[in-house]
């Protein structure tokens, strides 16, 4: 089987021939494993991207097999695009996998995508705000009416919720899209009043943000807070002082979990061995993206809605003490 890479961007190319037969750690058959594979990831200067470039070129040398990553819509697209095999793997978070699952992604209503796999558990996705320091806004009730909010690419998770978000907080806003870079340099030349990220922190574009320019990240008051993960998916989260130069202290915010995803067809000993290659080496994971710190084999239990890809699962059960039911392993 081969997952063709798709044409429109490729991050990362890793040049590498099959070795079919030749013995890995992992194990030892190669039947039907693909001869390259790509990562459908998200828009340039978000978090996706780094990521997923890091982990695909950490598979790509420890199993042998061309890898690289592609610059995709975010989660619903990949969803989408591994379902239907146009890519091998993708990312995706918790509340757009349920959605698609349910046949509510909008890139394909009604159908539902049962194909994509649960492979391994990334990271927490914060929902966070920023606003250059010359706007004055200081907190979410000082975002003033019709304000422009850059809600990153259009089906992304960030754009799937956050305006829901804001609506629930009362704020009334002008909705934009993009990719995160742009909207970063958008907000500095002042065609946005803010940016609403969901994104593994730290997100490239803040950081690069708050090099050239005075920025406000602003948190969510605990009142804020419970509506949110009272009326969303989400669960509370801080972000830590340490991840931008700009905090003081601990952000209140909240998050939604991410989790990297399989197309369901792709043999069991190949999958065993991507997520072998992943899970079994955090701090090469954490060298590409620190939002990696939290790839880790214990929080497997994170994936409440995706049925697990058989090797993955098997993975898990042997090296994390998963206990996994069979009706959430997927069966052709």
């Amino acid at each position: 089987m081969t997952f063709p890479v798709a044409a429109r961007v490729a991050a990362l190319a890793v040049t590498a021939a099959v070795a079919v037969g030749v013995a890995t750690d992992a194990h030892a058959e190669r039947e039907g494993w693909p001869e390259s594979f790509t990562v459908g990831t998200g828009s340039q200067g978000g978090t996706y991207f780094g990521y997923g470039s890091g982990w695909a070129g950490i598979v790509s040398e420890a199993l042998d097999v061309s890898g690289g990553a592609e610059v995709t819509g975010g989660p619903m697209q990949n969803m989408a695009l591994v379902h239907a095999g146009q890519l091998a793997f993708g990312m995706t978070t918790m509340g757009p996998a349920a959605e698609s699952i349910a046949g509510s992604n909008p890139i394909a209503p009604g159908l539902t995508m049962t194909n994509a796999c649960a492979m391994f558990p990334m990271y927490q996705t914060p929902f966070s705000i920023t606003a250059l320091s010359s706007s004055g806004i200081t907190s979410v009730d000082e975002i003033p009416e019709g304000a422009r909010i850059g809600f990153g690419p259009a089906g992304s998770t960030s754009d799937t919720y956050f305006p829901r978000m804001m609506t629930e907080l009362g704020v009334e806003f002008d909705r934009r899209n993009g990719g995160w870079s742009d909207l970063g340099g958008q907000l500095q030349d002042g065609l946005l009043d803010v940016i609403a990220f969901a994104a593994g922190v730290p997100v490239p574009a803040v950081s690069q943000l708050e090099v050239q320019t005075d920025i406000n990240i602003i948190e969510f008051t605990e009142d804020e807070q419970a509506k949110i993960t009272e009326a969303f998916p989400v669960a509370n989260f801080d972000i830590a002082a340490d991840t931008y130069t700009t905090l003081e202290g601990p952000a209140r915010s909240v998050s939604m979990w991410n989790f990297a995803i399989a197309n369901c067809d792709l043999p069991e000993d190949f999958i065993y061995a991507v997520v072998d290659a992943v899970m079994s080496d955090n701090e090469r994971m954490v060298s590409t993206h620190r939002a990696a710190r939290s790839t880790l084999p214990e929080f497997w239990d994170r994936n409440t809605v995706m049925p697990w890809h058989p090797g993955a699962a098997r993975w898990f059960a042997e090296n994390a003490g998963a206990d996994i039911p069979a009706s959430l392993i997927h069966s052709n």
